[in-house]
C-alpha cells in the first residue's frame, strides 16, 4: 500500500449508530444522505485536491457510509490498520459532533504516535472545547484552509515551528494550548476547489478502495456532483451557519469570495467528463456582479452540457434571466427556499425582501421556458412562526398546485431545521433577538444529545410561538398535509401517499412511547423497541426520492472519460497553481 501522509476521516453522526437505539425522524428527508449523514463536505476533496498538487499523498475514507453499507464492516479493525502520521477529521456539520469524536479516540488508541487535526464550520465555531479532547492535537479554524494545511504539513513533516501557520490552533509539547493568527482569509479562490472530483478518482486506483470515497448512499446509481460559486455570503440568515455574519465571527470572513465564471465553467465542464449526474450550482450565479452570470451563460450556451444543471435562486429571477438561462442551458432545474409564504416571516429570517408575486412569475417563467424541474423549500421554527404560520404554508402550496395545474415539474417541500440549528449562526448566537431558546449550548452537550433515542431531543432550540414538543408534532402534521395534498393533484401516487402516513403514524406513536420510556429511566425497554425503530427508520420518505432527478439508463458514471483524464492529464504545479511562498 502506498505511503500516505494525511487521511482524511468522514464519521457518521453517532458512533456506532448499528447499536445505538434511535428513531431518526423526518432530519434528513430533504437531503441526499441518509440521517445517519454519511455524505462528507465537500472541503475534504478540496484539501485533498489542493494537497495533492504539491506532492503530498492523501486519502479520503468515509467511515459512515462503509459502515451503512455493510453491517459486517469493523470500522475500529479497519482504523487499526490504516497507517499515517496525521489523520483529518471533519466536524463541519454539527451533526457530527458525537461521531467525530469517537472515531478521534479510536484513532488515538490505535495509532498513538500520530497526530489528528480537526476542521470544518463546528470545528471553528467550537475550537476552544474542541482542543481540550484529549484526542485532538490541532484545530485549523476558517472556510478556506487549503493554503495554511499545505504550510501545516510542511511544517509538521520538517517539524518546525507550528506557530507560523495561520488559523491553526495546537497544543505545544508541554500541552498548553496555543493559538496562532486567524490570518489567512482570502478573497480571490481561483487556486481551490477545481478538479477535485478527478483527485478523487485517482485515489480509488492508488490505494483500490472505491467503498472509502462515494459521498452518500445511492451515489453509484444518483452520481450528482456540486460546483461553489463563492465562499461566505452576502445574506444574514438567522439560522444558517455561512451567514454573513457567522462567517464573520468563526470564520473571520468579512465578505464574500466570488468565484470567477471561468472556474466555474471549467468545474462544469470537467464533472461532465466523469458522470453524466446533474450537478448543483451552489449559490446564486447572479450574486457578485450579475456580467459574471451573463458570461457564465453565454459559455454554458457555447459548449453544451449533456448534465442537468440545478441552479439555485436566492431571490426571485425575472423572466428575461430566466429565458436566458434556458436558452443556454436548456432542461434546466431551478431551486428557491423561500422559507415561508408570510413575506413577514421570510423578510426577518432570510433578510430579503420579495413579494409572493414575483416568486409566482420566476415558477411560471421556469416552467414556460422549459425547465426539467422547479423547487420551493419551506423551513418550520422560523422568527414568528407559530402552528397557524406553518400550516398556511402548507395552503400556499396548495394554492401553487391549483394556479400550476398540478405541474408535475413544480415539487415542494417542507422540512424544520434539524436536528440543529446551526451553531455559529446568529439565532444561534443572539437567541433572544430573535425569539429562540437555545437547549444545547455546548459542543458536548451537542455530542451526547446526538446519542439520545430520539430526534426530538436531539433539537436544540424551541422559539417564543413554538415549544420543542409543538415544532416535532407540527413538523409532523405539516408533512402529512402537503403528502395528502401532493397525492391530490397527482404528484404522487395514492399507494406512496398512504404508506408516508402510514410511516407518520406510526412514527408518532412510537415517539410518545421512548419519551414516556425515557422520563421514566427504563432505558432498557428503549433499547427493545429497536426493532420497531428501525422499521420506521428504513422507510424511505417519499421527500427524499423526489430529490432526486431521473436521469435514465444511459452510463451514469464515465469511467473511461475519467481514467482518460488521469493519464493524460498533466499535474501543473508551477507557483501559478499554488503560492509555494511561506
Amino acid at each position: 500500500m502506498p505511503k500516505t501522509d494525511l487521511i482524511l476521516l468522514h464519521a457518521p453522526h453517532v458512533y456506532d449508530f448499528r447499536k445505538v437505539p434511535q428513531l431518526f425522524g423526518p432530519v434528513s428527508d430533504l437531503v441526499l444522505s441518509t440521517p445517519v449523514f454519511e455524505m462528507y463536505p465537500v472541503g475534504l476533496s478540496s484539501i485533498s485536491e489542493y494537497l495533492e498538487r504539491v506532492g503530498y499523498r492523501t486519502r479520503i475514507v468515509n467511515l459512515a457510509w462503509r459502515m451503512l453499507r455493510d453491517a459486517r464492516f469493523d470500522a475500529e479493525a479497519f482504523i487499526a490498520k490504516l497507517s499515517a502520521p496525521l489523520f483529518g477529521i471533519d466536524l463541519h456539520w454539527m451533526v457530527h459532533a458525537h461521531g467525530s469524536i469517537e472515531v478521534a479516540k479510536l484513532v488515538r488508541k490505535h495509532h498513538p504516535d500520530s497526530k489528528i487535526i480537526f476542521g470544518g464550520y463546528s470545528s471553528s465555531r467550537f475550537h476552544k472545547e474542541l482542543i481540550l479532547y484529549p484526542a485532538v492535537d490541532y484545530v485549523m479554524r476558517g472556510d478556506s484552509t487549503e493554503e495554511p494545511m499545505r504550510q501545516f504539513m510542511k511544517a509538521f513533516q520538517s517539524s518546525a515551528d507550528l506557530s507560523t501557520v495561520p488559523n491553526l490552533v495546537w497544543k505545544d509539547k508541554d500541552g498548553n494550548v496555543r493559538e496562532n493568527d486567524f490570518s489567512y482569509v482570502p478573497d480571490k479562490i481561483s487556486h481551490v476547489m477545481g478538479n477535485h472530483y478527478s483527485t478523487v478518482v485517482r485515489q480509488v486506483l492508488r490505494y483500490r478502495d472505491l467503498a472509502s470515497v462515494v459521498p452518500f448512499r445511492g451515489w453509484l446509481k444518483y452520481p450528482v456532483t456540486a460546483v461553489f460559486t463563492s465562499r461566505g455570503c452576502r445574506y444574514d440568515c438567522i439560522f444558517c451557519a455561512g451567514a454573513r455574519s457567522g462567517m464573520a465571527g468563526f470564520a473571520n470572513r468579512k465578505k464574500p469570495a466570488y468565484r470567477t465564471e471561468e472556474d466555474i465553467f471549467n468545474d462544469i465542464k470537467n464533472i461532465s467528463t466523469i458522470t453524466r449526474g446533474p450537478i448543483l450550482v451552489v449559490g446564486d450565479i447572479r450574486e457578485g456582479g450579475g456580467e459574471r452570470a451573463h458570461k457564465l451563460l453565454a459559455d454554458l450556451k457555447r459548449h453544451r452540457i449533456k448534465n442537468t444543471l440545478m441552479f439555485e435562486a436566492f431571490n426571485p429571477m425575472p423572466p428575461a434571466f430566466i429565458k436566458e438561462m434556458a436558452e443556454a442551458v436548456p432542461g434546466f432545474s431551478l431551486d428557491m427556499s423561500p422559507e415561508s409564504h408570510d413575506p413577514e416571516v421570510r423578510r426577518v429570517s432570510l433578510g430579503r425582501d420579495f413579494s409572493n408575486e414575483a416568486m409566482e412569475d420566476m415558477i411560471a417563467a421556469a416552467l414556460e421556458y422549459g425547465a426539467s424541474r422547479v423547487e420551493i423549500f419551506f423551513m418550520i421554527g422560523l422568527y414568528k412562526q407559530d402552528k397557524k404560520s406553518v400550516l398556511d404554508s402548507i395552503d400556499y402550496f396548495e394554492y401553487l398546485l391549483q394556479k400550476f395545474k398540478g405541474n408535475k415539474r413544480l415539487f415542494l417541500f417542507m422540512g424544520h431545521q434539524a436536528p440543529f440549528m446551526a451553531p455559529g449562526s446568529p439565532a444561534f448566537e443572539h437567541p433572544e433577538r430573535y425569539g429562540f431558546k437555545l437547549l444545547h449550548k455546548t459542543l458536548e452537550e451537542h455530542r451526547q444529545a446526538l446519542a439520545l433515542p430520539s430526534w426530538k431531543f436531539s433539537l436544540n432550540y424551541e422559539t417564543e410561538w413554538l415549544s420543542r414538543d409543538e415544532i416535532t408534532e407540527v413538523t409532523l402534521e405539516a408533512i402529512a398535509r402537503l403528502i395528502k395534498i401532493k397525492a391530490k393533484y397527482g404528484q404522487v401516487t395514492q399507494k406512496a401517499a398512504d404508506q408516508q402516513l402510514q410511516r407518520i403514524e406510526k412514527a408518532r406513536v412510537l415517539e410518545a412511547r421512548i419519551e414516556e420510556l425515557l422520563i421514566a429511566g427504563r432505558m432498557e425497554e428503549i433499547a427493545a423497541l429497536r426493532p420497531e425503530m428501525d422499521a420506521v427508520n428504513g422507510f424511505t420518505a417519499s421527500e427524499r426520492l423526489e430529490l432526486e432527478i431521473p436521469i435514465g439508463t444511459i452510463t451514469r458514471l464515465r469511467y473511461f472519460s475519467a481514467l482518460k483524464n488521469l493519464i493524460f492529464r498533466r499535474r501543473k504545479k508551477d507557483a501559478t497553481a499554488v503560492n509555494e511562498e511561506d
